[in-house]
């Protein structure tokens, strides 16, 4: 029940991040926006033609993201819910990783992401792959995978602890 409130929480307090700076600048998150849109966004002039997805700046912002939620994570693992084993922080910190993720794919990106005009960038509203929910469920995968590492890290830490 513990780890149902503390998923919940961390799910709160991820969409209380992501979704209002998405609806205020939609161009703050382009890097996670489907390949075809950052395309004719470059196209336009919107946005810089990058090599890469991520800018070193969406990089560190995502990079800051994960150190902090590990951080939290260990503290709350080992302090509240009284984990001492590796396999105990890993478990839990992973369930939680995985609830944001689908949460993420589901309800943020399948159900608002692919719905709000208020994510649409001008010049490109007429895109269907603002409707690519396969997009959103592959990236949660990846995401769900990125989560092993670091889950895997939460556990040694609480382990140490």
């Amino acid at each position: 029940m513990v780890l149902a409130i503390e998923s919940a929480l961390a799910i709160a307090l991820f969409t209380a991040i992501v979704v209002p700076s998405t609806a205020k600048d939609p161009l703050a998150w382009i890097g996670d926006y489907p390949p075809a849109i950052r395309r004719r966004c470059e196209e336009l002039g919107i946005v810089e033609a990058h090599e890469r997805r991520f800018t070193a700046t969406d990089l560190v912002r995502k990079a800051v993201g994960v150190v902090v939620l590990l951080v939290s994570l260990v503290l709350l693992l080992a302090k509240v819910n009284g984990d001492t084993t590796f396999w105990q922080g890993f478990r839990d910190s992973y369930v939680i990783w995985l609830a944001i993720a689908w949460w993420d794919a589901i309800a943020v990106d399948c159900g608002w992401f692919c719905h709000s005009r208020r994510v649409r960038i001008p010049g490109t509203e007429d895109m269907p792959e603002y409707q690519d929910y396969l997009f959103h469920v592959r990236q949660s995968c990846i995401g769900s995978a990125i989560g092993l590492p670091v889950c895997l890290l939460v556990g040694l830490l609480v382990r140490l602890l």
